[in-house]
């Protein structure tokens, strides 16, 4: 693989630190946490305690890197075909809403004990009839009466939260004008064990078993005002904010899935046999990967100079669209070519490439769909 210039030397240290804790601690255990349907919640503490949690955020909300480091994990774990691991949602896009838009108070109540891994986040925005669309968000938060006190009321039901079943906070978005559309939205962080607060099942997904998913329920919720997070109706500006970040990091994902099969999948063919000749010495074998390898490395160039721009504070919103865009489809492609290399072993769940191409198929989805994305760039004409 190429030098990556975007990577320093504290990066890379780093970077076999986080190998390690892969392999130690999540390899050995991984198929069994995908017939089960969740990561166990001490694996999380194990996580905080060798530093790979909140990796950007300054002592004692984080490690004391930056985004560079915070890529070190999500591409170590992506690499490793663990992509049902819940990491990244925690760290990149729910510890950043408390950090960018919290009061001091709210930063020292919840960060520091998710970075120790003590404290699990999720974010919930998608609706059963509202996902890109914010607009169409049903979630209601009112504000509470005089005679019930200071604080807001929440009712509503969010779907297809990432960590749900494991998370202690949540970082909510309901309605608190409904009559100002996407403008009349705000941010609530929920606190586990909240009256009111329910838990669907998790929910059965053709990818990604070993990340819990499922639904929420608010049925009269009473928060306290300062469980407002940032500023009231401001949330969509707010969640515009944070979009760079988070696809950045979904296009990070898909890169390393990508290359991290790619290797496996060369293993592969090197050693399979089909008509007494190995699969890697037919041409359209060789072909195959060398338009993958290609790809991949173009894409690669692409994408650490994203990485490289968000870690100097100048990534635009397009940019972070293309890279996602760009990413995940890639990622589809490259994955089913290397699936059909395997013949029946593709479709064996034995096999990491299975794993795979099935986890990879909602990073094309949550994040912004790859539909959405286009209509963002094509904006720019």
């Amino acid at each position: 693989m190429r030098t990556r210039s975007v990577l320093r030397e504290d990066h890379l240290l780093f970077k076999e630190q986080v190998d390690r804790f892969v392999a130690t601690e999540i390899l050995p255990h991984i198929n069994d946490w995908e017939a089960e349907g969740i990561t166990p919640r001490a694996l999380w503490r194990k996580a905080g305690d060798s530093g790979l949690l909140n990796c950007d955020l300054p002592p004692p909300y984080g490690q004391g890197g930056d985004f560079g480091h915070a890529a070190v994990v999500i591409e170590a774990l992506a690499r490793a075909n663990c992509l049902g691991i819940g990491f990244s949602i925690h760290s990149d896009m729910v510890a950043p809403y408390l950090w960018n838009f919290g009061t001091q108070v709210q930063k020292d109540r919840w960060l520091p004990r998710m970075a120790t891994g003590e404290l699990i986040g999720a974010i919930a925005l998608t609706e059963p009839g509202a996902g890109s669309d914010l607009k169409a968000v049903r979630t209601r938060a009112r504000r509470k009466s005089d005679s019930e006190g200071d604080g807001y009321v929440l009712n509503g039901q969010k779907t297809f939260i990432t960590n749900g079943v494991n998370a202690g906070l949540m970082v909510v978005l309901a309605s608190t004008e409904p009559d100002l559309g996407a403008r009349g939205l705000s941010l609530f962080v929920v606190e586990e064990g909240m009256k009111g607060l329910g838990k669907g099942a998790a929910l059965r997904k053709i990818g990604q078993h070993s990340q819990d998913t499922c639904e929420l329920f608010f049925d009269e919720l009473h928060l306290p005002a300062d469980h407002l997070l940032g500023r009231e109706n401001a949330a969509f500006e707010h969640v515009t904010q944070e979009l760079a970040q988070e696809r950045l990091a979904i296009a990070l994902r898909a890169a390393a899935s990508t290359e991290g099969m790619l290797d496996e999948a060369a293993e592969f063919v090197r050693n399979r046999k089909v008509f007494g000749r190995r699969v890697l010495d037919y041409q359209n074998t060789r072909f195959k990967f060398a338009d993958a390898l290609a790809k991949t490395t173009m894409l690669r160039v692409f994408l650490d100079d994203c990485l490289a721009q968000h870690m100097e504070g100048s990534l635009d919103s397009v940019t972070a669209a293309m890279a996602k865009l760009n990413a995940t489809e890639l990622q589809g492609q490259v994955l089913d070519e290397l699936l059909q290399l395997h013949g029946g072993y593709g479709y064996m769940a034995e096999y990491g490439i299975g794993r795979a191409w099935a986890d990879a198929r909602a990073l094309r989805i949550f994040g912004g769909s790859s539909e959405i994305l286009r209509e963002i760039i094509g904006k720019r004409f």
